[in-house]
């Protein structure tokens, strides 16, 4: 290996090193929601589309996130990719202990029952069909039933600890 390799002193895996090397991996923000004696909801980084036939996306939630209680019984969940002009509610869906649907945030009931944010700039609502446990998270395989691609913007990207737009 030559030092312009880019490669430098291995480390031990540990939950720190994983941190670490995903601080450096942008990654598109999306707000997860779902219905229930009152409504829940989180932002997540890990949303993957897993299939096209049938349409299945995925995303990882903590057991210790005060959504999962919700999350573990949910038959349906929204899902919610956020633009560039969302940086306030990203943070408001990412902290611990936020009335996250109070106003400023402007949502409405879904299909299913799914409360469903306004503005963003696409929306899924799906049916959880796996729970699927992995260390102290769960990885959430749901299929799309219904939704909207049409929101107006730019996605909005978490890098390095925080929100970020695109830049050309």
């Amino acid at each position: 290996m030559t030092a312009s390799s880019g490669l430098g002193t291995a480390h031990p895996a540990t939950p720190e090193l994983l941190r670490s090397v995903f601080r450096r991996h942008a990654a598109g923000v999306a707000v997860i929601t779902a219905p229930g004696p009152r409504p829940v909801g989180f932002t997540a980084t890990s949303l993957t589309s897993v299939a096209a036939e049938p349409p299945v996306v995925s995303f990882g939630i903590g057991t210790g996130s005060s959504s999962w209680p919700v999350l573990a019984e949910a038959e349906h969940v929204g899902v919610h990719i956020l633009g560039e002009h969302q940086r306030e509610l990203a943070g408001t869906f990412a902290r611990s202990g936020a009335d996250r649907f109070a106003p400023p945030t402007r949502w409405r009931t879904g299909p299913e029952g799914v409360p469903l944010l306004d503005g963003v700039l696409a929306w899924l609502v799906c049916r959880v069909v796996a729970r699927v446990p992995a260390g102290d998270h769960r990885i959430v395989l749901a299929e799309a039933v219904a939704g909207d691609p049409a929101g107006a913007g730019r996605p909005l990207l978490y890098h390095q600890g925080r929100f970020n737009g695109l830049r050309d």
